[in-house]
């Protein structure tokens, strides 16, 4: 099926905000559910980051960004991300987001993690990603030229002669045949690879699809070994994990284990607030060895966790915790994929027709540790720049007829339980610590699932993201952001630049490992 709109996969903050960038050209919105659920941006908590605080400014904000990429991020990128970060958030708040303001009508700001000024907007406390989210879809809805489909979900992109052409979509509910849609300009901004790992705090759908059907296409993935691990996901055994935000941290809470002692004090002189990654392992650590750490939210906020923070009351009533009267489970969960698609400055990948943005894309802001809260500021920058080069690129809009979808019957439904065990293999040989042997073990094991399951487009893609991240994990043989090797421990200087990587590269270096795996005796 051909039609005229612009194509956008994936319905959350990139999404949305780049379909209402290209109005009043006609667009097409892939959502796998109803728009703006099941989209990572809507369980955002902390908020965006922007400098607007008084003393504070977008080159401080760039700076603690670099500070806290480890070496790798784009200075040009950061530079230009942090200027725009303002009017960003004027113009959420021109759209309804109700941002936490104080009696003088000023944004109430929070401090998280590596940043130098207190400089995250947020909106009841844990709320901004739900709030900007309903802001956006209610804008969404009342514009005649953006179509959504609900209820599809996109799982390969079509090529000819090296140029994205088109997107072949199915159903996301039940199996069904695959229609092809050609369209003049495809952006894939379906969310990152969370979902991948056993432990993570990403909605349920979020696997890499996104990521590995560019992959397969042909596209340059970009810092795919860099996965960022929260540190702080409420260990209640829930599947997502609930999110205890930063912005927790920096109201004051403490970290303890299971004798009461603060352990990052001798870790790091920002104790709590250290970058996301020193955190996260010190976390790691405790866990591994019985120490259960817990978040203390009980000397800074008392009761007024409940009022300040309601989704992560919700979360602790689910699990039967009183945060007013006992300290939070935590445990490092899966969070947000630094790597992705490769785009330039404008958003375009390595593939002529297709671009990208949001956490599917690698822009080179994030560097090997995002800073807390540019996640969003990023999605929003980029899908702007990104709708901007795609309406450049086509000239004038044109009307177009509203797309009828009608799917055969057939398909093959994704096997659970070959997810299962994709998702133990990258949590036990891919997560927060890692070393050679269990980066090979895990190639070795991601080809035996493919072997051993039902060909589904789906589990091809998140296969296919999970084989890119081991791969560029083995091949990075130091330590540096959210990528800790226990057998290359310290940062190499030689390696401080971003990675690049085909799937092809990728699926030598697996063909290779598991050769080796079945040639090495038990």
């Amino acid at each position: 099926m051909r039609t005229g709109r612009v194509i956008i996969i994936g319905a959350g903050l990139g999404a949305l905000s780049a379909a209402l960038r290209l109005a009043p050209r006609p667009v097409l919105v892939i959502s796998p559910e109803r728009l703006g659920s099941g989209a990572s941006s809507a369980w955002a908590q902390g908020g965006v980051a922007a400098a607007m605080a008084a003393g504070d400014t977008p080159q401080a904000h760039a700076r603690d960004t670099i500070r806290a990429g480890a070496g790798t991020v784009d200075p040009e990128v950061a530079d230009l991300v942090t200027q725009l970060a303002r009017e960003h958030i004027v113009d959420l708040t021109r759209m309804g987001t109700p941002f936490d303001r104080d009696s003088e009508g000023r944004y109430v700001l929070s401090r998280e993690a590596a940043h130098s000024f207190p400089r995250v907007v947020r909106v009841m406390g844990d709320q901004a990603g739900r709030e900007i989210m309903q802001a956006l879809v209610e804008t969404v809805r009342h514009e005649e030229t953006i179509q959504v489909a609900e209820g599809v979900i996109a799982s390969g992109l079509a090529v000819e002669n090296g140029r994205i052409t088109g997107v072949w979509v199915e159903r996301a509910e039940r199996p069904s045949g695959r229609v092809l849609l050609s369209g003049p300009a495809v952006l894939l901004a379906g969310g990152g690879s969370g979902g991948l790992y056993a432990v993570t705090t990403n909605p349920p759908r979020i696997r890499g699809q996104g990521i590995g059907m560019a992959a397969r296409a042909g596209a340059v993935i970009a810092d795919a070994e860099f996965v960022q691990f929260h540190p702080t996901a409420i260990a209640s055994g829930e599947d997502p994990a609930p999110l205890a935000t930063e912005a927790l941290r920096g109201e004051g809470a403490t970290l303890v284990n299971a004798a009461g002692e603060r352990f990052m004090l001798p870790i790091h002189p920002d104790a709590e607030l250290a970058p996301r990654d020193i955190v996260a392992r010190a976390i790691f650590a405790e866990t591994q060895v019985g120490r259960r750490p817990m978040l203390d939210t009980r000397a800074a906020l008392g009761a007024e966790v409940v009022k300040r923070f309601p989704a992560v009351a919700e979360a602790c009533a689910r699990a039967g915790i009183d945060p007013v009267k006992e300290p939070i489970p935590v445990a490092a969960a899966a969070h947000y994929h630094m790597g992705g698609v490769e785009t330039d400055i404008h958003g375009r990948s390595s593939l002529p027709g297709l671009w990208a943005c949001g956490e599917a894309a690698s822009t080179g802001l994030h560097g090997a540790n995002r800073l807390a809260s540019n996640g969003l500021l990023e999605a929003l920058v980029f899908a702007r720049l990104a709708a901007d080069d795609i309406a450049s690129t086509l000239g004038p809009a044109t009307d177009e007829p509203a797309v009828q979808l009608d799917f055969p019957e057939g398909g093959q439904a994704v096997d659970p339980a070959a997810v299962a065990r994709l998702r133990r293999v990258m949590t036990d040989h891919v997560g927060v610590v890692r070393d050679g042997d269990g980066l090979s073990k895990a190639l070795a094991e991601i080809a035996r699932i493919e072997a051993e399951s039902e060909p589904s487009e789906n589990l091809s893609n998140m296969l296919a993201t999970a084989t890119l991240i081991a791969a560029a994990a083995l091949m990075r043989q130091e330590s540096r952001g959210g990528h800790y090797r226990s057998d290359y421990p310290e940062a190499d200087p030689k390696q401080a630049h971003r990675s690049r990587l085909t799937l092809r590269d990728a699926l030598a270096l697996r063909r290779k490992e598991t050769t080796h795996a079945a040639r090495t005796p038990a």
